[in-house]
């Protein structure tokens, strides 16, 4: 029974995606039949990817969409890979399969285990990690710290004898991605954190009486010292939940000296490694200097073309050669050190993010016509609460950049109406948004990358782990985050 069971998981899967379209309209308003069709193809795919292998479900999820009424093949096939994250996640991931190809991730590896401080210090090993991860993530952006730390923690749980099943390797892995989206919605002039607050200041026209409030106008130095710190809190606490409320065996870390560590030292870098490294660098500092100094006119042009960056680096690594060919084997990368499952998950969650949310589906005005009537009559701080957390739920089953979009004129009505100045309302909204989409493989590509990372994870593993992070997340934004922000802002 047990070997047919991701048969009957698969059948159940295609039945939820073709029931939807037989359920009357009317029943959910405003969902067209376009709409219905979308909604089960959703639902199905978030059933497959919870019970049987990513690829198969990103893949099926992408033929059904073909066959329904939503869009010809074409333009499914267009709509799934012509997208700019997409095509820059498909090189980064080029890029990242070559650091483990050429073993410079074990490099990476030792050189952190071998650090005096965190010697026989698990839990400062830890902070090390996902700090690290959250500050690459606000200056370079949320993939680059994930691809770069999840392979050198690979190879460090080799080296001290933790195994894939342990709690310990599956919680860093996870909070990995928990670090890194804490850091994605930081800064305010780059990705979907810029994204969010063009939006609000546009809308701000059809709101004069709100337009006229001091203070209104989100500052981009305000906001991101507010998050920063707010992020860097949550980044703490995750691993104050890991250390005293899951409280994982460590010892394997906690019994490694350096000495054992450089017993067996790894042989000399090789010409491509020294090569790669080279290039990891330059890799960082066009990702993070452009995005500080935005005004300068060279990091201007590279701020504005950073999605393009991976792309070039890869090119070239593929035309420098080194003793044994190419630096970057692009045959052996793409065979075993690219996450082809993971890939095909974040192209068919990204695209279902942007089907349900399209006119055509009309989901975004049934999203309006439920939510409007739940706000009126409600103090500022009731609202700021109940719509922190109607926003978690909503990101975690559709695009996260377009859940901020659609709230904010709901906020925005809502601040007219009663007098109240939207600018803190706004900006903890664009954090929690962009930060807690974690829980379900359609909330954001980082979350479909934990669920398609079956090498250290099952469904339940993410779910269990995301779900705990998040709420505690959530406190942590109701407690300190509002008042914090209404202070700042």
């Amino acid at each position: 029974m047990k070997k047919n069971m991701p048969y009957i998981h698969f059948a159940i899967g295609m039945v939820i995606m073709m029931a939807f379209r037989f359920i009357p309209l009317g029943v959910l308003p405003n969902v067209t039949e376009v709409g219905l069709q979308v909604l089960g193809i959703f639902i199905g795919t978030i059933y497959l990817w919870s019970t049987i292998d990513p690829l198969t479900s990103s893949i099926t999820a992408i033929i059904m969409l073909a066959f329904s009424d939503f869009a010809p093949l074409a333009q499914v096939i267009a709509g799934c890979f012509g997208s700019p994250v997409v095509v820059q996640l498909f090189f980064l991931m080029i890029f990242m399969g070559g650091l483990t190809n050429r073993r410079l991730t074990a490099y990476i590896g030792r050189w952190i285990l071998t650090r005096k401080f965190i010697e026989g210090k698990p839990w400062v090993f830890t902070i090390m990690v996902l700090v690290g991860t959250y500050v690459l993530s606000v200056f370079i952006g949320a993939f680059a710290p994930i691809f770069l730390f999840w392979p050198i923690l690979y190879g460090v749980f080799e080296d001290v004898g933790f195994k894939k099943t342990d709690a310990y390797p599956k919680m860093l892995v996870l909070a990995v991605v928990i670090a890194a989206l804490a850091g994605f919605p930081v800064p305010p002039y780059m990705s979907n954190g810029l994204a969010l607050l063009g939006n609000y200041r546009g809308l701000l026209a059809s709101f004069p009486t709100l337009a006229e409030m001091p203070g209104v106008m989100v500052s981009n130095g305000s906001y991101f010292i507010g998050c920063f710190i707010l992020g860097l809190v949550n980044v703490l606490i995750v691993v104050a939940v890991m250390k005293f409320v899951f409280r994982p065996d460590v010892s394997p870390l906690k019994n490694v000296t350096i000495e054992m560590i450089e017993r067996n030292p790894l042989p000399p870098m090789n010409k491509a490694q020294k090569i790669y490294g080279v290039f990891l660098v330059v890799f960082i500092f066009v990702m993070l200097v452009p995005s500080v100094l935005p005004n300068l006119p060279i990091l201007s042009f590279l701020n504005a073309n950073s999605l393009i960056i991976a792309t070039v680096l890869v090119t070239i690594l593929c035309v420098i050669r080194a003793e044994d060919g190419p630096v970057l084997k692009m045959n052996e990368v793409m065979g075993k050190d690219f996450a082809w499952p993971t890939y095909w998950l974040c192209v068919s969650a990204i695209y279902i993010g942007s089907a349900l949310t399209d006119a055509a589906t009309g989901i975004v005005p049934f999203l309006n016509t439920i939510l409007a009537p739940v706000f009126n009559g409600m103090s500022a701080t009731v609202f700021t609460i109940v719509l922190m957390l109607v926003t978690v739920v909503l990101t975690n089953i559709s695009n996260s950049l377009v859940i901020g979009m659609i709230l904010q004129p709901v906020i925005l009505t809502y601040c007219a109406n009663a007098g109240v100045n939207p600018a803190p309302i706004i900006s903890i909204s664009i954090f929690t948004v962009l930060s807690t989409a974690a829980c379900t493989p359609a909330a954001s590509p980082f979350a479909a990358m934990l669920f398609g990372n079956k090498e250290y994870l099952t469904s339940g593993d993410v779910y269990k782990y995301s779900l705990t992070f998040v709420a505690v997340e959530m406190l942590i934004i109701l407690v300190f985050g509002v008042p914090f922000l209404n202070i700042l802002l």
